[in-house]
């Protein structure tokens, strides 16, 4: 059982949420009730017609939590999940390292594969190669935060000679969680991620999910220095105080909640209903 079950929020990049006003007013509502964390996703060109609602406003994820770093000052910020393969590497490392900086190491950094094959195509990725693109990414991104003298070479990517300063203000770099259900994902959190990211999950599904977890723990090396890998769930509806309780006894660490639309004041009410049912009598 997690010692402290934790409340992230998840959805202020999106809907209703996008006016500034409005997003500066939410997130320092939600700090100020007690969530842990603020959470955002990364979907930069949707298809037209993908029933994740793709016409719907969204803010670039890492413009989202600068702008939230700069109104906060206590509450967590994390990317769940940044679709790494789509990304330049080596700019984005230096991305997360200038929000981690500027709010003060409150930065947590999810990475995905993606799904969405036409975004994938369209910011130079492929479905085919999402995977190894996304290991090779994260191994690129590590030697820039970790090595004193950073060298690199990939099949995708190679660098030598190049430095990033500052460093992060978390070393050797803000938490990486890794999202994703597939035994490639798994694989991917035991040996290389601070943490996991399982979305959509009930309670029994996400005890399905931590058996896999740990079948692939028992299948691949985790580096000792990696510790406890911290388990975080965004389940498919708010949950009761007597479900975040279940969620609790499986071993998870962080509950991940939104409301059901980001339209409208469904955000301003889950933050008032978790704040005054959940956050204060876990």
């Amino acid at each position: 059982m997690a010692e402290q079950l934790m409340l992230a929020l998840y959805g202020l990049h999106r809907g209703s949420s996008v006016d500034p006003d409005t997003l500066t007013r939410r997130a320092l509502l939600a700090e100020e009730v007690g969530f842990e964390a603020l959470w955002v996703g990364d979907h930069v060109a949707l298809p037209a017609g993908l029933s994740d609602s793709s016409d719907q406003p969204r803010l670039e994820a890492l413009v989202a939590l600068t702008y939230m770093a700069a109104v906060t000052t206590r509450v967590r910020l994390g990317a769940a999940v940044i679709v790494l393969p789509q990304r330049q590497p080596v700019l984005l490392a230096k991305q997360l390292t200038s929000i981690d900086v500027l709010s003060g190491g409150r930065l947590t950094v999810g990475i995905g594969v993606g799904y969405v094959e036409a975004e994938l195509r369209a910011l130079g990725a492929s479905l085919a190669d999402r995977g190894a693109r996304t290991d090779e990414y994260l191994a690129a991104m590590r030697v820039l935060w970790d090595e004193p003298t950073p060298t690199f070479e990939g099949r995708h990517l190679s660098f030598a000679g190049v430095l990033q300063r500052p460093r992060p203000v978390q070393l050797p770099h803000p938490p990486i969680v890794i999202g994703g259900h597939s035994p490639a994902a798994l694989r991917r959190a035991v040996e290389r991620g601070d943490g996991w990211f399982g979305w959509d999950l009930d309670v029994d599904a996400t005890a399905a999910a931590l058996a896999g977890l740990r079948e692939a723990a028992s299948r691949y090396e985790r580096p000792a220095e990696l510790g406890t890998l911290e388990v975080s769930i965004a389940p498919p509806a708010t949950p009761s105080l007597e479900t975040a309780h279940r969620y609790a006894e499986l071993g998870v660490h962080r509950l991940v909640v939104q409301p059901p639309t980001m339209e409208g004041s469904a955000m301003d009410e889950l933050i008032a209903t978790v704040g005054q049912e959940l956050i204060a009598r876990l």
